[in-house]
């Protein structure tokens, strides 16, 4: 007979409106599940035990009563959250992977998951952890998992840098907007970034190598601080708020410039008759400005050509990755809360277990 274990579970309790609350999700106790596959499963399903889970701000929109056609399927009321996250495999009928091994990709928040096909495409093997030049597990929630190849993608293939061209990051501490900075940095651009606290603009200007940057809740027009910051005009904008910055942004651009637009968070909770008219749309055309929206599922296979150019300047300690690190499954719904309300200072996660824990 399998052994079995406790399996805790967070699910949504209900459609979300407004900020999302605690209340909406709920821990579930621990029910029973065995530690193998019981064979029930379509084939090419992998058990996994959770080890790290990642918060991301895409999660918001899935929370809310599906109106039209998107990208991502919207959660299930009563159904556990899934997420991107860090695991090992602890019994697997997919060719790919075998027990022991670790992985990142789509899984549950609990504490153990079936992933079932199609999903299970969206799990990668984990080859640089551990041993000399290894890097933290974590990592793969961030740096080296969906927010840096969003970052990678966002920067390099669609804004395509030339040295010497400004660029400006909106959400520049988060864990996609800290690595566009010092990518930029790298491409020899310079590079300029907003956050919502004093605190975040020093992490910028001292950790991760930002020319300069400023709080954008302390600027009472947000067009006149760019125009500080980029006197002779913004080349390249990475976009992760919209609203009123995506417009002050856009006076600010110059000709031919260009504009990846990654996520608009500060739109992701207000109602339709509530979100950001975007009103400078008329310099798209008078400046011939890309702008171009984009999501990492899109781009996995560039993830071999990322992952061999990020690891030599992880290693080196080039490139910096700042983690706010919650603690316990129990935690996961007010650390992804957090993010809507700017508590979080990089990249935010959930340890739920240690490696060690797993017994592999």
């Amino acid at each position: 007979m399998a052994a079995m274990a406790t399996n805790r579970r967070v699910i949504l309790k209900e459609y979300v409106e407004g900020y999302p609350r605690e209340e909406h999700m709920e821990l579930l106790p621990g029910a029973e599940v065995p530690l193998r596959l019981t064979g029930d499963e379509p084939p090419g399903s992998v058990l996994v035990r959770n080890l790290y889970l990642s918060c991301d701000p895409y999660m918001r929109p899935k929370m809310s009563r599906p109106l039209r056609e998107s990208y991502t399927a919207a959660f299930v009321p009563g159904s556990v959250i899934t997420g991107y996250g860090v695991a090992r495999v602890l019994d697997s009928s997919d060719p790919r992977l075998a027990p022991g091994d670790l992985v990142w990709g789509i899984t549950g928040w609990e504490d153990y998951s079936v992933v079932r096909p199609p999903v299970t495409a969206f799990l990668a093997k984990i080859s640089h952890h551990g041993g000399e030049g290894g890097v933290p597990l974590s990592y793969y929630t961030g740096i080296l998992g969906m927010p840096g190849l969003t970052a990678y993608v966002g920067f390099h293939e669609i804004c395509a840098p030339k040295a010497g061209e400004t660029v400006f990051v909106s959400a520049a501490s988060g864990a996609v907007g800290q690595l566009v900075g010092q990518f930029a940095r790298l491409a020899g651009c310079r590079v300029v970034g907003s956050a919502g606290s004093a605190e975040k603009v020093e992490l910028l200007r001292t950790r991760f190598g930002f020319h300069d940057a400023f709080n954008y809740k302390e600027e009472p027009d947000l067009a006149a601080a760019l125009r500080r910051c980029f006197p002779e005009g913004i080349d390249i904008y990475f976009e992760n708020v919209g609203g009123a910055m995506l417009d002050a942004v856009l006076l600010n651009m110059r000709v031919h410039g260009r504009i990846a637009v990654c996520g608009l968070i500060s739109q992701y909770n207000l109602a339709d008759e509530e979100k950001d008219a975007v009103r400078n749309l008329s310099a798209v055309v008078a400046k011939r400005l890309r702008l171009q929206g984009f999501i990492e599922p899109d781009h996995k296979h560039l993830y071999p050509k990322y992952e061999g150019w990020v690891l030599p300047y992880i290693r080196d300690g080039t490139l910096a990755y700042v983690e706010d690190v919650a603690e316990g499954l129990e935690s996961a719904p007010k650390a992804l809360i957090g993010l809507f309300h700017g508590r979080n200072v990089g990249k935010q996660l959930v340890r739920i277990a240690d490696d060690a824990e797993t017994g592999a």
